[in-house]
């Protein structure tokens, strides 16, 4: 069975930091391709970021890019999202997804397994 815990949200303050962290279970979790999406409050799911297995180059949407960044352990079946220089805009519910496509997709469809999801809420 597989699952996804996001774990790290919280409150943050405009111009500041907070890490999300995704441990993975129930997957060969270093041949899957893991990405960040976000869902604010009326608002459809979006692309935040992805890495692919190997974790070079990975991608991210613009509102984020230069702020954001995504890494991952494949030792530790864990991918992070750091969040920098946060905006109230950012506020969201993050997830985090995989799938063994290979492929950066951006797309929250072409992703087969979610987490539950972690709050963050940044105040201005």
């Amino acid at each position: 069975q597989v699952q996804l815990v996001e774990s790290g949200g919280g409150l943050g303050r405009d111009g500041g930091s907070l890490r999300l962290s995704c441990a993975a279970s129930g997957l060969h979790f270093s041949m899957y391709t893991m990405a960040w999406f976000r869902q604010a409050p009326g608002k459809e799911r979006e692309f935040v970021g992805v890495i692919l297995w190997s974790g070079r180059e990975p991608s991210y949407a613009d509102p984020v890019k230069g702020r954001f960044t995504i890494a991952r352990d494949n030792a530790e079946n864990t991918v992070y999202l750091e969040m920098n220089s946060l905006k109230p805009e950012d506020t969201a519910i993050y997830y985090c997804a995989a799938e063994s496509h290979g492929w950066p997709q951006k797309n929250p469809d072409a992703y087969h397994y979610w987490g539950q999801g972690t709050q963050v809420t940044v105040s201005s």
